[in-house]
């Protein structure tokens, strides 16, 4: 069972009422996104407001708007920022971002969004809605990332590796081109497993990364994760 709570250096998250956990998938995704010049952020799909939270932490002049549709969900994604260091810079929104109407768009957009387009749903119907596109579609996202991303803005967001091909061409039609690109292996000589990435509405050439997650077996850490993610895990990896 996993833990009611995260802790990190600089902040709690409280989970027990959240569907889906502080996972790597989140924290790899706030760590490595290109945050630090936003003025403006939105979080799609908050969660736990894990995600909104490391925005936070890594940029002192942002404001970041974390919407998030599941009622408990939200409950919780506002106890966590309440308790945080930055209260007044994170607004949690409950809605569908599909019907959300923002007032102006965004310096930056990051969602960790859900993508078992395939699989068997979960009998835990929160779980289902967290991790399964028949909530939000990739087409629905990209035309809300497309609707609500500035002209100069950027979109990151983290996929299974085996999609991300597919993912990149549907943001094609909604103008958005994969600006960078980075692939994710739990250890150096197996096959990908994630893909991070960044759009931008400007068609440039893809900068291309690699991060290796395990380097020597279980639970011994690559240099490289560890300097990613060491201003947020609280022991040393």
């Amino acid at each position: 069972m996993a833990n009611s709570y995260f802790c990190f250096k600089h902040f709690r998250v409280e989970q027990s009422n959240c569907a889906m956990k502080v996972g790597t998938d989140g924290v790899l995704l706030g760590a490595w996104a290109t945050v630090k010049s936003a003025k403006s952020c939105l979080d799609i799909g908050t969660g736990t407001g894990l995600l909104a939270l490391m925005v936070a932490q890594r940029n002192r002049d942002v404001a970041v708007v974390a919407i998030e549709l599941d009622d408990e969900a939200v409950i919780q994604a506002k106890e966590n920022v309440e308790a945080s260091p930055w209260p007044n810079r994170i607004q949690v929104v409950h809605s569908d971002v599909r019907s959300y109407c923002a007032v102006k768009t965004f310096d930056h957009i990051i969602s960790n969004p859900p993508y078992f387009n395939d699989s068997l749903k979960s009998s835990d119907t929160h779980r289902s809605l967290a991790r399964h596109t028949s909530t939000l579609s990739y087409m629905e996202l990209l035309a809300c990332v497309k609707n609500l991303l500035a002209p100069q803005g950027i979109f990151s967001l983290i996929l299974p590796y085996d999609v991300c091909t597919e993912f990149i061409d549907l943001a094609k039609s909604h103008n958005l081109y994969c600006s960078r690109f980075c692939k994710v292996m739990p250890l150096s000589n197996a096959n990908p497993k994630r893909a991070l990435m960044e759009f931008s509405f400007s068609n440039s050439d893809t900068v291309l990364e690699e991060l290796v997650i395990e380097s020597g077996g279980r639970h011994c850490y690559s240099a490289e994760y560890k300097e990613l993610t060491k201003e947020f895990y609280l022991d040393k990896l």
